[in-house]
């Protein structure tokens, strides 16, 4: 797969705790990004963090949190994240989602190939 040049960066904001048909949401998400066929995705685990409720989630000692923030990070081309958007929106019950252009200038294994 070549992916150069202007792509779409879409970040999925949810929390550890959020599941899809009782798995961990983030899982089912790159799951079914793969089966789709995108370049790859990535999960971030959070540190702390706040949602539009504005209730704190730390992993601190003092205050064990079950729902630290989690981010979806994927890559793609613009038409390919805009449709697969409403299948996107359908699993998450909150959350939020971001897109931005971004200008991928590698994308391939250490051998020089992708696919």
């Amino acid at each position: 797969m070549k992916l150069e040049g202007e792509q779409t960066l879409m970040r999925i904001f949810i929390g550890e705790s959020d599941r899809w048909k009782m798995r961990p949401l983030h899982e089912a998400l790159v799951d079914m990004l793969r089966q789709e066929g995108f370049a790859g995705a990535t999960v971030l685990k959070g540190i702390i963090g706040f949602g539009c409720h504005s209730r704190l989630h730390t992993d601190k000692l003092l205050r064990l949190s079950a729902d630290l923030p989690v981010i979806v990070e994927v890559v793609d081309k613009p038409e390919k994240i805009q449709a697969i958007m409403p299948r996107i929106d359908s699993m998450m019950n909150g959350g939020m989602i971001t897109l931005e252009n971004t200008h991928v200038i590698r994308y391939r294994k250490g051998d020089g190939t992708c696919g």
